[in-house]
């Protein structure tokens, strides 16, 4: 009681004895899932940050090479000035990078939705064989899948030169395919969508075994197509799982660099198919330039930085939408 003794209630004092307690559980609530990452985080950082730094910092250098390590000078922003004012990136690599990725976007996309949609409708049986046969696409190795494609359209000898040339469509033995850039990134493209669909097509498929059938009943009692249930009732549904894919598939499509390398002439060879990794690469190793080669990665990276940015916003709007 407080009537005339001065003294504070004892419900008053608990409150205030409580606060410090309250604030311990909530400091261990919200620092105990960094403590436990911290570990991973801290090896990522020793594989992914050390090696960023570095890059940028050869970027702002001439570098060269000697035995037992390298010698740079400092050079300031002098690579990524003649990097931005070079022809060969804007009408070349820029072109090659932007439109080769968006292609390999659209169609990764588009096929394995398909053959996601193929996978809802068949049995059981047909499901778990057709799952396993587009899984071995994905599980094989870039390179692999490379030499295939290049064993398929290879000049001549190759099925598909064979192929149009009995279609009176080309000359096989006057016919390379890999010499001018549209025939190269058409390989380049399949080759690419058929190693990405199967991620695409199971992760939609996966999807599609959330929605409830009884929307698509009550669409079909609505009189509405195929078509527009997929557009009024599948697409908005898992409309987050296509955005996950899409922009997934937008990184990993702009950081190709196998399937553009190990093709014939994707080497050095010929300027008219370079990308920017494989700029960077042949910027750096094949004419020494290490300050150029860093730049051309920086600004490589940088450009997946900001999609990833896109990617981690659009994942929080969504989440905010579903809450």
């Amino acid at each position: 009681m407080l009537a005339g003794g001065g003294q504070e209630s004892p419900v008053r004092r608990r409150p205030s004895a409580e606060a410090p307690a309250a604030r311990r559980r909530r400091l261990v609530h919200l620092t105990r899932p960094w403590l436990l990452l911290a570990p991973a985080l801290a090896v990522l950082a020793g594989l992914l940050l050390y090696p960023i730094f570095q890059v940028g910092k050869i970027s702002l250098q001439d570098w060269e090479v000697k035995f037992g390590g390298g010698v740079g000078e400092f050079t300031g922003f002098d690579h990524y000035t003649e990097l931005l004012s070079s022809e060969l990136l804007w009408k070349t690599v820029m072109p090659n990078t932007v439109f080769f990725a968006a292609a390999c976007v659209g169609l990764t996309v588009l096929l394995g939705t398909l053959v996601a949609l193929l996978l809802n409708r068949l049995g059981t049986t047909w499901r778990a064989i057709c799952s396993v046969s587009i899984l071995a696409a994905w599980a094989m190795p870039a390179v692999t899948g490379t030499y295939v494609w290049i064993w398929l359209f290879q000049p001549e000898e190759g099925m598909f030169s064979q192929l149009a040339g009995a279609l009176g469509l080309i000359d096989p033995a006057t016919t390379n395919w890999f010499t001018e850039r549209l025939p190269f990134y058409a390989i380049a493209t399949l080759n690419v969508v058929h190693h990405g669909f199967p991620f695409v097509a199971i992760t939609v498929f996966a999807g599609l075994l959330t929605i409830p059938r009884e929307l698509y009943e009550a669409g079909m009692i609505d009189g509405a197509n195929a078509w527009q249930r997929f557009w009024k009732i599948t697409v908005p549904t898992i409309r987050p799982v296509f955005l996950v894919v899409t922009i997934l598939s937008t990184i990993w499509d702009f950081k190709v660099f196998t399937q553009i390398f190990v093709m014939p002439g994707g080497s050095g060879s010929n300027e008219e198919v370079y990308n920017l990794g494989v700029y960077s690469y042949i910027q750096a190793f094949g004419q020494d330039d290490y300050g150029a080669g860093s730049a051309a990665a920086v600004l490589l990276t940088l450009l997946l930085l900001l999609i990833t940015v896109v990617y981690i916003r659009t994942l929080f709007r969504q989440g905010e939408e579903d809450l």
